[in-house]
């Protein structure tokens, strides 16, 4: 085993799914870039951004799955007493964006790596202008949301297209289209996120499958990390306040997106 390439390796799957629990995002917005500059950078082989997705998208499977199952156990309660995780938007939501990653994870391998930098890079703009947008719903979760099903479903569907070609659970443009589009309630949509974003996953892991050029051991160290980082987020999550948890995830996308664009150009 080679040593430094497991620590480098656990230590980014570590960061991306702590934010991942954290924030309510698969963690590939924050670890796609890390992955794709940091192992050079330690005197590693770098990846492609083929391989990048491709690892992307498996630690954005298994750290949304422990999110997920972290929610559920703790089966949290905000203080009217509502579930946080909205099962209908789950579902519309979920079922369109499993269909969408699934295609999108066929088509990256047929990409050139430059051009799913690109689309990385266009996607992390999107995402903070929406993220800026001030948004109209509660701050309270409620069990019976009502929604805009067919934006929901087309929504969830193309992000999960564009998702599934550079290796994301597409939680960084999917919480936008939710808080200022849809208007679910924030802490709804972080919780419901997770469940999404688990289900865009499956469909990217298997396109990633199919399409070829997995890099298994740098994937099982990165899994390693993101099974305790989504834990330790999903813990801290409970202990901010939900403005300050929006306004970390505009933070955190700009950073990322200025990074990437500035090596595209």
């Amino acid at each position: 085993m080679d040593v430094l390439l497991f620590i480098i390796m656990f230590i980014l799957g570590l960061v991306g799914s702590f934010f991942s629990g954290l924030l309510g995002i698969g963690g590939a917005i924050i670890n796609y870039p890390l992955l794709l500059y940091v192992p050079s950078l330690m005197g590693l082989e770098p990846f492609t951004a083929h391989e990048v997705s491709s690892i992307s998208m498996f630690q954005v499977f298994f750290s949304s799955l422990a999110g997920v199952v972290a929610f559920q156990r703790k089966k949290r309660k905000i203080r009217n007493g509502h579930a946080l995780v909205n099962r209908a938007l789950v579902a519309y939501m979920g079922t369109s964006i499993l269909a969408g990653s699934l295609i999108g994870g066929i088509l990256s391998g047929h990409l050139d790596g430059d051009v799913i930098n690109l689309i990385y890079g266009i996607l992390a703009i999107v995402a903070i202008v929406l993220m800026l947008i001030p948004g109209k719903g509660t701050e309270v979760a409620a069990d019976d949301l009502v929604f805009n099903r067919w934006i929901a479903a087309g929504a969830a569907f193309a992000v999960g297209i564009v998702s599934g070609i550079v290796g994301a659970g597409g939680a960084f443009i999917l919480i936008p289209i939710m808080l200022t589009v849809l208007r679910i309630p924030t802490r709804t949509t972080i919780a419901s996120s997770l469940a999404i974003v688990f289900i865009s996953a499956i469909g990217g892991v298997i396109g990633k499958i199919t399409g070829g050029d997995i890099p298994i051991e740098p994937i099982i160290y990165t899994v390693i990390g993101s099974l305790l980082g989504a834990s330790l987020g999903s813990r801290v999550s409970s202990m901010i306040n939900v403005s300050v948890l929006r306004y970390g995830l505009i933070v955190l996308i700009a950073i990322t997106a200025v990074k990437v664009w500035a090596s595209i150009l």
